[in-house]
């Protein structure tokens, strides 16, 4: 089926609670910015949704400070130079939220799990480390071939991705720049597939980029700016004027007083 071009309303009102949700993008590059804010501005938000991020940033801490986010899974969460992710680490802090320690290896070996269709995945990563007393559901095993101890990732699964592009053509093929972050590998994991664009175009003709064939997506919302204020090369890049607002604004306990003014931005 191709994939189907809807509002961002429409698309903000796919996700339901308790679903988990995997946002795109690499720190502070190429975010869905729009969608986040869209489901924010929902009569009624998500709530306990399970937030799957390799890195995550502003976005993130949107739905976090907003009480969306029931368990968060990420290698990171912060704003770069602009400082910590002010309500992530709050809430972390509060007890508020819970915090699935991840790393690098942990996520891209639970995706391939359930990219294969299988449990787990063994490897050698965290042995030998404290993520082991961290994470206490993680278990090693002993290879049966060598008897080696290594430790058994478990699968990863994801309900709906969200995934902001540079381009889409009619067809709904898709562009993005060459900072992929995992978002190859998130669109082959969800079940849904929803990707904001900056435009739509009548063909890709942009060779500096990764294409996505549209038999991977589901929905396409176009969404001009859709990752301000974090980048989206070359169009734009990231406004750190608007992070520092908001940090500042958040350390002086306005957040609900900053989604209320950057809503009318």
């Amino acid at each position: 089926m191709s994939a189907q071009w809807v509002s961002l309303e429409e698309a903000a009102a796919l996700i339901q609670d308790g679903m988990t949700l995997a946002l795109g993008g690499l720190m502070l590059y190429r975010r869905p910015v729009a969608f986040v804010r869209a489901l924010l501005e929902r009569d009624v938000r998500p709530s306990s949704l399970n937030l799957l991020c390799f890195t995550a940033g502003y976005e993130s801490d949107l739905l976090v400070g907003a009480g969306c986010v029931a368990t968060m899974h990420s290698c990171y969460i912060g704003l770069e130079a602009f400082g910590f992710a002010p309500m992530f680490t709050q809430s972390a802090q509060d007890g508020s939220l819970a915090v699935v320690e991840e790393t690098e290896a942990s996520i891209v070996l639970g995706i391939q799990a359930a990219l294969a269709g299988v449990p787990s995945l063994p490897s050698r990563a965290w042995l030998g480390t404290d993520m082991l007393m961290i994470r206490q559901d993680v278990k090693t095993s002993f290879d049966p071939y060598t008897s080696e101890e290594v430790v058994a990732f478990p699968a990863i699964h994801c309900d709906v991705a969200v995934i902001h592009a540079l381009a889409a053509d009619r067809a709904g093929n898709i562009l993005l720049n060459n900072n992929l972050g995992i978002d190859k590998e998130l669109v082959l994991l969800a079940d849904t597939v929803i990707v904001t664009v900056e435009e739509q175009v009548d063909s890709l003709t942009q060779h500096d980029g990764f294409i996505l064939p549209e038999i991977l997506i589901d929905y396409l919302v176009v969404s001009p700016r859709g990752a301000w204020p974090t980048s989206c090369y070359p169009s734009y890049s990231v406004d750190g004027h608007e992070l520092l607002r908001y940090v500042d604004m958040c350390t002086q306990g306005l957040f609900d007083t900053y989604l209320q003014t950057v809503s009318k931005l």
